[in-house]
C-alpha cells in the first residue's frame, strides 16, 4: 500500500489508524479525499456507519475481508454470548499485532514482515506466521540480530504506548514481552463502535 493511499484511507474514515504507521493524515486535511471532500454530506445511513467500523478493523490490522470473516466465525464458535468482544481479543492477540504493540515495529505491515522473515520468537522459538493467535502467558521477543539496529528506531519511538495486557518483566537481550492478561475492546487504539461491527456481520449471516 502506498503512503498516499494510507493518508486517503484515514481521511475517508475521519481518524488515524495506528496500524497504518502514517501519523498526521488529518493535520492539514481533516475531510474526506476527492473534489467534494469538503462539501456537507447528508447523515450517513446505519449501513454506512456499520461498514465504516468494519473498515477500521480491516485497515488497522491489515486484513482482507475473508480473513476478518474467518475471525468472526471463530469468535462465534468460541462465544455464544458476546462474540464481538471475543473477536476483538482474537485480533489483538495475533502475533503481528503483539509485535506492533510491543513497539518492535512502527506499523502492522512492518511487524508482519519481521515475523515472516523469522525475526520473532514466541516462547524462545521462531514463528513466521503473523496470524497465529497467542495465549495468556506467551512470551514474544526478537532474535539477537533483529534486536539490534534493525528495530532500534521503532523501539526508541514506539507508535503506541504499551497496553496493560502486555509487560516487559525484566531487561533482556531480545526485549521479550509477555501477555499477562487477555485484551478486550478497551485496548483498541482508536475510536471504535464494536456493536456496529457485530450488527454488520449478524445481518449477513457470517
Amino acid at each position: 500500500m502506498s503512503e498516499r493511499s494510507k493518508f486517503k484511507i484515514q481521511r475517508a474514515l475521519g481518524l488515524e489508524l495506528p496500524g497504518l504507521g502514517k501519523p498526521g493524515a488529518l493535520e492539514k486535511r481533516n475531510y474526506p479525499p476527492g473534489q467534494h471532500g469538503q462539501a456537507r454530506k447528508s447523515k450517513p445511513t446505519e449501513f454506512a456507519l456499520q461498514l465504516r467500523e468494519k473498515q477500521k478493523l480491516l485497515f488497522h490490522y491489515g486484513l482482507r475481508e475473508e480473513q476478518l470473516r474467518r475471525f468472526v466465525r471463530d469468535a462465534r464458535r468460541r462465544s455464544t454470548t458476546n462474540w464481538a468482544e471475543t473477536l476483538v481479543s482474537l485480533l489483538e492477540r495475533r502475533l503481528d499485532n503483539i509485535v506492533f504493540r510491543l513497539g518492535f515495529a512502527r506499523s502492522m505491515a512492518a511487524a508482519r514482515q519481521l515475523v515472516s522473515h523469522g525475526h520473532v520468537l514466541v516462547n524462545g522459538r521462531p514463528v513466521s506466521i503473523g496470524s497465529v493467535v497467542l495465549r495468556l502467558g506467551d512470551a514474544v521477543g526478537l532474535t539477537e540480530y533483529a534486536a539490534g539496529a534493525m528495530t532500534e528506531a521503532a523501539r526508541s519511538a514506539p507508535r503506541l504506548s504499551l497496553p496493560s495486557y502486555l509487560q516487559f518483566p525484566e531487561p533482556s537481550v531480545n526485549y521479550q514481552g509477555v501477555m499477562i492478561s487477555l485484551p478486550g475492546s478497551e485496548h483498541i487504539p482508536f475510536e471504535f463502535n464494536i456493536r456496529q461491527v457485530a450488527e454488520y456481520y449478524a445481518k449477513r449471516g457470517v
